[in-house]
């Protein structure tokens, strides 16, 4: 098994105080993506990373995440990069080229740089699914990134 972590409650396997993630943060659905960055930093914090070993980037959407993201994990001090976004369902199928665009960029990011690229992009079908994951009754979807970085890390 990859590791014990289930929550930031846990234990990491490795010493997190000389890791440093990159956080990229879609700027569109900011009330969201605010709240699972929140979540995120809080859960590496928790967990016994630095704040200077946080590092925080923002680009204007979702679908800039893949390109952020690269960015990021070129860095040779960053160790892990986790991509916050949210894409809520509209009338069009502007939705459906948005997930699949960012998916398959953040899937060819991990595969390019062979460092975690995390997907913290949340696809809902309404703002009120979206804050459920934000922090509601669900949790924090970021929170989840955070510890899917680390499992990773543990790797």
């Amino acid at each position: 098994m990859a590791g014990q972590l289930k929550s930031v409650s846990g234990k990491s396997k490795i010493d997190l105080s000389k890791k440093k993630f990159g956080i990229v943060v879609a700027e569109w659905n900011d009330e969201i993506t605010e709240a699972l960055y929140e979540g995120a930093f809080h859960a590496l914090r928790t967990l016994g990373v630095k704040k200077s070993h946080v590092v925080r980037k923002n680009v204007p959407g979702t679908f800039e995440l893949t390109l952020g993201a690269l960015w990021m994990a070129e860095k040779k001090d960053i160790d892990a990069v986790i991509c916050i976004g949210c894409v809520i369902q509209g009338d069009t199928p502007h939705f459906d080229y948005i997930c699949q665009g960012v998916t398959y960029g953040i899937t060819e990011v991990n595969i390019k740089t062979k460092k975690p690229v995390i997907f913290g992009v949340l696809t809902t079908l309404t703002k009120a699914q979206a804050l459920e994951r934000a922090g509601g009754k669900l949790g924090n979807k970021g929170e989840e990134a955070a510890v899917t970085a680390v499992k990773m890390l543990e790797f």
